[in-house]
């Protein structure tokens, strides 16, 4: 009788934390369902898309892709189901919020006010908002688009930022308000628009992707200082978060972490032949040595 009350002793001290007490939250809902819900985007190449198959992949998706395995041996589960859910700008938020989503892996901003609603993990990505335009167009400065039409998409910081500075700045820009990148993109492809702001990474691939990309410019000038990426989570689920957390900082520390980089960001991506060629900045490797999970751009200058 004495030694099963000492193995049972020595078996609750050697229990996971998820085993040793009762689940909550996120992790909960998983374990229970057997299956953990990831949200994607159509368009938001490298980070998350379609490829020539209808798969959602990505450098944001390779790294959900950790969080899920560590979430899957956080939780002692023989087998995980992963359930892919498109979504946009508009809905991301509100389909994380109402537990729809578990993990929205994409090219989505963490700021302050959106830590009000949702939670992220570390940073992945430092970015600034830029316009793309024909060069024809001649938009080299931000007062080349007085009343000119420039789209941005629905939902974004981008679009908030442009409307910001066309109210301060009395520009007269005429902001269209585009469903996603790629049809705000499309617009100026088809002149329906002079500019399209948006994250200068996310320009930067459609401009390699077009029909022309030497036909195209990115703006020098910026709306913005640069901003954090994160994989995005439910707010007030500190256990989840943590597996999160610690699946994230150990990839970005290790030497995986800019071999991932490198595969989405200095090499082709598909069968064409795209490449970004968009080494890592040396912000983005400060901020990889200490993973940081902080909306404030002033914690990543160099």
């Amino acid at each position: 009788m004495f030694k099963i009350l000492v193995a049972g002793c020595v078996a609750a001290l050697l229990a996971t934390p998820s085993q040793a007490q009762d689940l909550t939250g996120t992790l909960k809902k998983i374990k229970e369902t057997g299956a953990i819900t990831v949200g994607y985007r159509e368009s938001s190449v490298p980070f998350s898309y379609l490829d020539d198959n209808q798969k959602p992949v990505g450098f944001a998706m390779d790294i959900c892709a950790k969080i899920v395995d560590a979430v899957k041996t956080e939780l002692n589960l023989p087998k995980l189901e992963v359930k892919y859910n498109p979504v946009t700008s508009a809905t991301r938020i509100p389909l994380i919020a109402n537990g729809t989503v578990d993990l929205e892996c994409g090219s989505t901003t963490n700021n302050a006010a959106r830590e009000k609603q949702v939670a992220f993990t570390n940073t992945h990505f430092l970015t600034a908002t830029r316009f793309v335009s024909k060069k024809a167009s001649g938009i080299k400065t931000l007062d080349d688009l007085k009343s000119k039409t420039a789209v941005s998409t629905s939902g974004t910081t981008n679009i908030k930022q442009l409307n910001d500075v066309n109210t301060e700045k009395k520009l007269g820009i005429n902001i269209i308000p585009a469903k996603d990148h790629a049809e705000a993109f499309l617009m100026v492809e088809t002149d329906r628009a002079v500019a399209f702001a948006m994250d200068d990474i996310l320009l930067a691939g459609f401009v390699a992707g077009s029909r022309d990309p030497s036909a195209y410019v990115i703006s020098e000038f910026t709306l913005s200082k640069a901003e954090p990426y994160g994989i995005m989570m439910r707010r007030d689920d500190p256990a989840f978060k943590a597996v999160a957390d610690k699946a994230t900082a150990a990839l970005y520390k290790s030497p995986e972490g800019q071999a991932l980089y490198d595969k989405w960001f200095t090499k082709p991506i598909n069968k064409a032949g795209l490449n970004l060629n968009f080494p890592i900045p040396s912000s983005l490797k400060k901020e990889f040595a200490s993973p940081s999970d902080s909306p404030d751009p002033a914690a990543y200058a160099d």
